[in-house]
């Protein structure tokens, strides 16, 4: 069935890696570590993962760009490194993209269409 308020958003994954300059990690976040975003807005993590504040607060607001389809030309599509904001720490974390979901625009907001 096709329903004309449909969007789609892919599922994401955030990795904790050391980068390749040498420096410690020294913000609490494991190499390997990782948290998943689903089900359009839901953050998920593994049982035992604690994760930094200032480095998720430095990762956040580029979830919902990642999450959309992008032109290919647009560097949101490309690039997919955050250093962490501590610049004496070399923990990056790396967004991949997951499963394309299919969402409705009446079953997320009670806003009508209409009404943009």
């Amino acid at each position: 069935m096709n329903h004309d308020d449909e969007y789609q958003l892919y599922d994401l994954k955030v990795e904790v890696f050391k980068s390749d300059d040498d420096k410690p990690m020294v913000c609490r976040h494991n190499e390997g570590d990782y948290f998943t975003l689903t089900d359009d807005d839901l953050i998920s993590f593994p049982p035992g993962v604690k994760f930094p504040l200032y480095p998720l607060a430095a990762i956040l607001p580029l979830l919902p760009a990642k999450q959309r389809i992008l032109s290919p030309n647009d560097w949101m599509a490309t690039d997919a490194v955050i250093a962490c904001p501590d610049p004496y720490c070399g923990g990056r974390f790396r967004i991949t993209r997951g499963e394309l979901r299919t969402y409705r625009h009446s079953e997320q907001t009670l806003v009508p269409l209409s009404g943009n």
